[in-house]
């Protein structure tokens, strides 16, 4: 064979490797149908709850506008009282006792106005952050459905409260697992629960949290559960997916991480909570006991969030 032969052969071969290569990539690149419709369908159930939030937060807002007005004008009428009493203190018709009275009354009133101009600018901030467009590289509930895939085996010791956990994560989309950290460390794993700040049963929902997802007994593990896997939900769709973000808002309500600048709050219950919750769910252990309750490090105990700031609604 000539040397121009072989040159000739080099060549076909150089060519036709590099078109097989192309076409493998073009393979291997080629779009899945049933992965893109499920991811659509994901994004169509992400943007769907987002709206319905935003929607619920702006008719609550717009509630507590209606409060704000009332309170106002009750402001208005008491101090206008309260400079007529005064007029008859001055003149002595009067005792100093009824006079301060009147100037009490209005003080308490116009705390009132504060504290519902504060939760109105928190509503505000609330909506303009289920607003915002998430932003590349944040962890989303579709992240949480492939850490569940992975996850280990696991159980409270209970036969009735594992089934309840797998089945409202499932149903509202929160890792089963995730769950279950969360319980651990709230409660371990006591239906009875009371922390001295009133939070309750498993997954300690605070009066306010409960009554907001209809739970009318936080000690019937059903309730709880449902409850408290809801609200972690919510947070997951507000916070977009941010697992940090989600436990600082659970222990210490989302106000606070909103009032932080979408931050974990500077307290350090709260940041013990969610570097805790964060290390045993997101660094899961190779293996875990099958059956009965995993072993506890002795000098990390379940932090009660109910001990927090975590406010009531």
């Amino acid at each position: 064979m000539t040397f121009k032969t072989r040159t000739h052969v080099f060549a076909f071969i150089v060519l036709l490797a590099i078109v097989s290569s192309g076409q493998a990539q073009k393979k291997f690149h080629q779009p899945n149908p049933k992965l893109q419709t499920k991811q659509t369908q994901q994004t169509d159930s992400i943007k769907e709850f987002r709206a319905s939030f935003i929607k619920a937060s702006e008719d609550y807002k717009s509630s507590l506008q209606s409060l704000l007005t009332l309170y106002e004008t009750d402001v208005r009428n008491r101090t206008e009282h309260a400079a007529k009493w005064k007029e008859l203190y001055t003149e002595g018709l009067i005792s100093r006792q009824e006079y301060e009275t009147t100037t009490t009354d209005t003080t308490q009133a116009q705390a009132k106005v504060d504290e519902v101009r504060k939760q109105i600018a928190t509503a505000e901030l609330t909506i303009a952050e289920a607003s915002r467009p998430s932003q590349p590289g944040e962890l989303r509930n579709a992240g949480m459905a492939e850490l569940a895939q992975n996850a280990p085996p696991w159980t409270t010791g209970n036969g009735r409260i594992d089934p309840l956990i797998r089945q409202n994560g499932m149903r509202y989309g929160v890792d089963p697992y995730f769950i279950y950290c969360l319980i651990q460390q709230e409660s371990g794993f006591s239906s009875t629960a009371l922390s001295v700040k009133g939070a309750q049963g498993l997954m300690q929902l605070m009066p306010g949290t409960a009554a907001r997802y209809g739970v009318t007994n936080a000690n019937d593990p059903a309730q709880n559960i449902s409850g408290g896997t809801r609200y972690l939900k919510d947070l997951l769709q507000l916070f977009h997916g941010r697992i940090d973000l989600v436990l600082a808002g659970y222990n210490a309500g989302e106000g606070a991480v909103v009032k932080y600048g979408q931050t974990i709050p500077p307290y350090k219950e709260t940041r013990d909570y969610v570097r805790l919750i964060s290390k045993r769910y997101l660094q899961k252990p190779n293996s875990v006991p099958a059956t009965g309750k995993p072993p506890r490090d002795p000098h990390n105990q379940p932090t009660k969030s109910g001990d927090s700031t975590k406010p009531g609604a």
